[in-house]
């Protein structure tokens, strides 16, 4: 009997299904092999990724559109993975102990942060409007640790720095969302921008109010489980299941259903704070799998789309962004925290671009946006010289504040 064969379907990347699952399988593979050598390393899994999609864009073996449903689909998909494990990693005890400089580094420095790489990209770009600029802004704003992974793991930093940038990174990206949201509407031909960025924010209250109702009655259904409960092989799939849930939920009635999943994901361990590791073990390296495929996708964009603006501009921008922003935002919000200047300093600089401002870098050149061509190249360029900077300076930076390194008290 005949069976149809996978190879008469393509995909939107210019190849065969088969042909995709091979590139994909390989590069998975080498990032998975290199792991261990790439922690701490300038080359990160991020590094890699983006890498193979401009060779793989530039050798003509892959070709990626913008509008193409698998990019598409893998963004909307590695976001929802990655704001649901972002949301678990949050740990509630460290909150309680270390609150005012997260506090801080969240209340008032992103914003800040946000609003001078608006000023800054309104002065160097002027084809872009103030609403393209603050939508710059806000997908330049989150950090990730994942580029300096070996400082939020490292004992010889200091523990309030350590735990302050890990929970930034973890729930700045979730705060970033809606202003992205938001702020594509309002940098979007039409005249009821306003009507309709304040329908966004509904959607963004709907999303959370869905996902900490759904997150908390799966963790009370854990307590009611016929058969003693989840097999450890299925701990995982459960909390995906809430996560998928979650969004599909939203997604279906009124709400935003990235939202949803990321607030399931912190609302789950307040919920239940014991939860398997396995939860979040399995959902981070989903994630981290979809991160690569997305971060190939990436890189192939870049190639395609190129760059069409004045040649000093972007450099001067990425100087600013990295050197100057975060920066200055971080040192005055952190006017009067219990922490020494060096810490202070410490925090101030590693503030790196990573899968975040990746992906929304990817939703907004995914969009209707007249402009997101622009926006698209100015991000993905900063990006990749943020994770070159910063992964450069990780391990200097960790021996420089060892040295330097004192007992401190945080209120």
């Amino acid at each position: 009997m005949y069976a149809p064969s996978l190879r008469q379907y393509p995909c939107d990347v210019g190849i065969g299904f088969p042909e995709a699952i091979l590139l994909l399988g390989l590069v998975l593979g080498v990032v998975a092999a290199l792991s261990g050598w790439l922690h701490g390393a300038v080359l990160s899994a991020s590094v890699i990724s983006v890498a193979a999609g401009m060779v793989l864009a530039w050798t003509g073996t892959i070709t990626v559109a913008p509008d193409g449903q698998l990019v598409l689909f893998a963004i909307e998909l590695a976001l929802l993975l990655t704001l649901f494990a972002d949301g678990l990693a949050v740990e509630r005890e460290l909150l309680a102990r270390h609150w005012q400089p997260p506090v801080r580094a969240l209340v008032l420095a992103m914003p800040l942060t946000l609003g001078l790489i608006a000023v800054f990209g309104r002065l160097l770009f002027h084809e872009l409007s103030w609403s393209e600029v603050f939508l710059l802004g806000a997908v330049l704003t989150p950090t990730d640790p994942v580029v300096t992974s070996s400082i939020v793991t490292s004992e010889r930093v200091p523990e309030a720095v350590r735990h302050t940038l890990n929970l930034e990174s973890g729930l700045n990206d979730g705060l970033a969302l809606p202003i992205v949201l938001f702020m594509l509407v309002l940098a979007s031909p039409g005249g009821h921008a306003v009507n309709e960025g304040m329908h966004v924010l509904g959607e963004v209250g709907s999303g959370a109010v869905i996902g900490i109702g759904l997150a908390f009655l799966g963790g009370w259904l854990l307590q009611h489980l016929p058969g003693g409960g989840i097999r450890h092989q299925y701990e995982g799939v459960y909390a995906l299941a809430i996560a998928f849930v979650a969004f599909g939920v939203a997604e279906s009635t009124y709400g935003n259903g990235l939202i949803a999943a990321f607030v399931a994901g912190i609302a789950l361990t307040v919920a239940r704070h014991e939860i398997p590791d396995a939860f979040a073990a399995f959902n981070e390296s989903l994630s981290a799998a979809f991160q690569v495929i997305t971060f190939v996708l990436f890189g192939a964009l870049i190639v395609a789309t190129g760059w069409h603006s004045s040649a000093w501009r972007l450099p001067l921008f990425i100087v600013l962004v990295l050197g100057v922003a975060r920066p200055l935002a971080v040192w005055v919000s952190f006017h009067r925290v219990d922490l020494p200047n060096t810490e202070k300093l410490f925090i101030a600089w590693f503030g790196p671009k990573g899968v975040a401002s990746m992906l929304f870098a990817l939703l907004v050149l995914a969009s209707t946006e007249p402009n997101r061509g622009t926006i698209f190249e100015i991000g993905a360029y900063t990006v990749i010289a943020s994770i070159a900077a910063h992964g450069l300076t990780d391990t200097l930076g960790t021996r420089w504040i060892e040295r330097r390194a004192q007992p401190t008290r945080i209120e």
